[in-house]
């Protein structure tokens, strides 16, 4: 029988000076990576601190199995190698279990690493497919697939657009792995699909060519499957040339918001995939929200949202494995493996979640909109 687990953020209870002074040997250790730094900081800080604010309640409420939890989060600044450089570090500090790495391409690169130590993996929000393609990886977010093929559904059901152009980063796996499902799936919406066109991370600051083709396409929706710093630029160029279409995005456009030097009333009306919105009425997004607001002073996203989801998740499967911080890496993720088909949570992204052995989620896409400088539910 499957294992449903409820869980409801609180105030927090516990500081990190717990986790910090709690013996070796007698805590888990589980380990972060994300940028904390960086042009992606906005989602890595999000993660590290949602992080820190489950691993928190957990320990004030008695841990993982009556034992206390340690977490520690490197920086990789949304490089792979650097992101590799954080994985040994903190191998070298003990870590047991990994949550992580936030982003795409990264995540690519440690999943490597933690399948040949057999270490249980849980990435919070890397959707590239090859993300967790090692058995012993899994994920909370949508892969990219997922995301492009729910992008189109969602415009096609509910017509928001006739005309589609589609501005995506060829050299992103993220970007690219989004557009191509977005591109198959349109054939079965009523939209066209008027304009797709590319950049690189070596031409993401003039965007004008792309939005100049779409625009002559008679777009009257772009969809952008990339991160928020390049749609910001795209926003605004697309303003100065007088070009006004609906800007639909994914999770990548979380944080569009918090970009210095943006004028966010362009913003007004971009709406995005996401599993969360703070605004939400529920009273488990009202309390996490409230308490991260108190703790960091700062309006929760949706990456934070699946970090805290994923810390959740990683205690119903290891209390449903029954691991102890004596065991052997190895033996804890063949154990959590198993163990992570078997719970269900109720979690800020999802009720009624479930993962398959392949690593991806069951849950219900959702969808924002930007309204009066906010992320609004649709």
């Amino acid at each position: 029988m499957k294992k449903t687990v409820r869980f409801a953020s609180a105030a927090m209870a516990a500081t990190m000076m717990l986790s910090m002074t709690a013996m070796a040997g007698e805590t888990f250790k589980i380990g972060g990576i994300g940028p904390i730094s960086g042009g992606a900081a906005i989602y890595g800080q999000a993660v590290m601190n949602a992080s820190q604010m489950a691993v928190d309640e957990i320990n004030a409420a008695g841990g993982i199995n009556g034992y206390q939890v340690e977490f520690s989060f490197q920086d990789d600044e949304h490089d792979a190698e650097k992101s590799v450089n954080a994985y040994n570090t903190l191998k070298d500090w003990g870590m047991q279990m990994l949550l992580g790495t936030v982003t795409s391409t990264p995540c690519i690169a440690v999943s490597a690493e933690t399948a040949n130590d057999n270490m249980f993996q849980l990435t919070p929000s890397g959707s590239a497919v090859e993300s967790i393609a090692p058995e012993n990886a899994f994920r909370v977010c949508f892969s990219d697939p997922a995301q492009g093929t729910k992008s189109a559904q969602y415009i096609g059901e509910n017509a928001l657009a006739t005309k589609v152009a589609v501005i995506y980063n060829s050299s992103d796996v993220y970007s690219s792995g989004i557009y191509n499902n977005f591109a198959t799936e349109a054939a079965n919406q009523g939209f066209e699909l008027v304009s797709a066109e590319a950049f690189t991370e070596d031409s993401k600051t003039d965007f004008s060519v792309q939005l100049q083709k779409a625009k002559d396409a008679g777009a009257d929706l772009v969809f952008l499957p990339i991160y928020y710093t390049e749609a910001s630029l795209i926003l605004t160029q697309a303003a100065g040339m007088d070009y006004a279409p609906t800007f639909f995005g994914c999770d990548g456009l979380d944080g569009i918001l918090t970009v210095e030097g943006f004028d966010t009333a362009l913003a007004e009306g971009v709406m995005l995939l996401t599993p969360f919105a703070a605004d939400a009425s529920d009273e488990m997004t009202q309390n996490f929200v409230t308490a991260y607001k108190e703790a960091y002073t700062d309006v929760p996203n949706q990456f934070a949202a699946d970090a805290y989801d994923g810390m959740y998740a990683i205690k119903a499967a290891a209390e449903k494995a029954g691991v102890t911080p004596d065991m052997e890496v190895s033996d804890i993720c063949e154990a959590m493996k198993t163990a992570m088909t078997e719970i269900t949570i109720d979690g800020l992204t999802g009720t009624g979640m479930t993962w398959t052995a392949d690593g991806e989620p069951n849950k219900a896409p959702k969808a924002v909109v930007i309204k009066d400088g906010a992320y609004t539910a649709m």
